[in-house]
């Protein structure tokens, strides 16, 4: 398809896209939380604030392709909503500091099932420059990869990038659903508060509402450009939430499904490398134990196939 055919006026676009009716369902969801913690929740008026500017949002966007329909309009919306991804995450650390963190639960099950801190020894194990940057670029390439998999399917893929968009962002409202009710900080925040020493012997004290105040940080050496972009990337949008199971690794997983179901080995094995840096940057870094990882694997595969049946099932035309 040409360029100037995303510009011509499209009479099929209307309506609500599905990234915006998926929005909208979680919309829905998180206000019932904020009105079962009720308004001396931490950041209540915030959170309502963003719920209010997201939907003046989607009601501009849906506005302008009422205006102008056509296939970059629907473009631009989707990839707008799809933004607001990062916002939605940052939001999360609210919900979740409503309940006591759960780390010492996790970090003594890495303890028990490998013998050791996987996030410790990884880090100490490998210490080059060389692969301290590999793993810090594979594991910034996040969103990324995700954008190049979207933008493909829309452009080159139209009809199935519906379903494709389906699976993607549910399957992120699904993680930020379980990140809501199990508070999990990750190794960087509960070994800085507990200390290395403490990490490294097996014990593990339940620290409650400790990360509700508390946000320091552990930080490896920065070694190089990518390095410094995590390190910059943590110090402006992580907040103590959402370790397991790890999105970085399941929504790689599913990015890396949809790329392959986008049948352009291109796509695919260009970006597989970085998946799998990625994937073991999650450990490297700090960012989550190692049990994290591995549930990222197991949720990535089961809401792939979940999401991919209710659209089948309930949403395709």
């Amino acid at each position: 398809m040409a360029i100037k055919d995303y510009f011509k006026k499209d009479l099929t676009v209307k309506g609500f896209t599905i990234v915006e009716l998926i929005t909208f369902v979680y919309i829905i969801f998180t206000s019932l939380l904020l009105c079962y913690h009720g308004p001396s929740m931490e950041g209540f008026s915030t959170l309502v604030a963003t719920r209010i500017g997201v939907l003046i949002a989607i009601g501009l966007l849906y506005a302008l392709r009422k205006v102008y329909p056509c296939r970059f309009t629907l473009l631009f919306s989707t990839v707008v909503v799809m933004l607001g991804l990062v916002f939605w995450y940052q939001e999360v650390y609210y919900f979740t500091s409503q309940f006591p963190y759960k780390d010492h639960i996790f970090a003594a099950l890495d303890w028990k099932l490998f013998g050791c801190q996987p996030s410790i020894e990884f880090s100490k194990c490998v210490t080059s420059a060389f692969w301290s940057e590999a793993f810090n670029c594979g594991y910034y390439s996040y969103y990324y990869m995700m954008l190049v998999t979207i933008f493909f399917y829309a452009l080159c893929r139209p009809k199935e990038a519906e379903r494709a968009e389906f699976i993607f962002l549910t399957s992120f409202f699904l993680f930020y659903v379980i990140y809501e009710f199990l508070p999990v900080a990750g190794p960087y925040y509960y070994f800085k508060a507990i200390g290395l020493e403490a990490a490294n012997s097996g014990n593990y004290p339940d620290l409650g509402n400790y990360f509700q105040t508390n946000h320091e940080m552990l930080h490896q050496e920065v070694k190089g450009i990518f390095s410094q972009l995590v390190h910059d990337t943590q110090e402006f949008g992580e907040l103590p939430a959402a370790a397991f199971p790890s999105s970085h690794c399941g929504m790689t997983i599913i990015t890396m499904i949809l790329a392959w179901k986008a049948r352009n080995p291109w796509l695919f094995w260009l970006m597989m490398p970085l998946a799998v840096l990625l994937c073991l940057a999650t450990v490297y870094i700090q960012a989550h134990y190692l049990v994290d990882t591995i549930g990222g694997l197991f949720f990535a595969c089961s809401f792939y196939y979940l999401t991919a049946w209710i659209y089948d099932k309930f949403i395709k035309k």
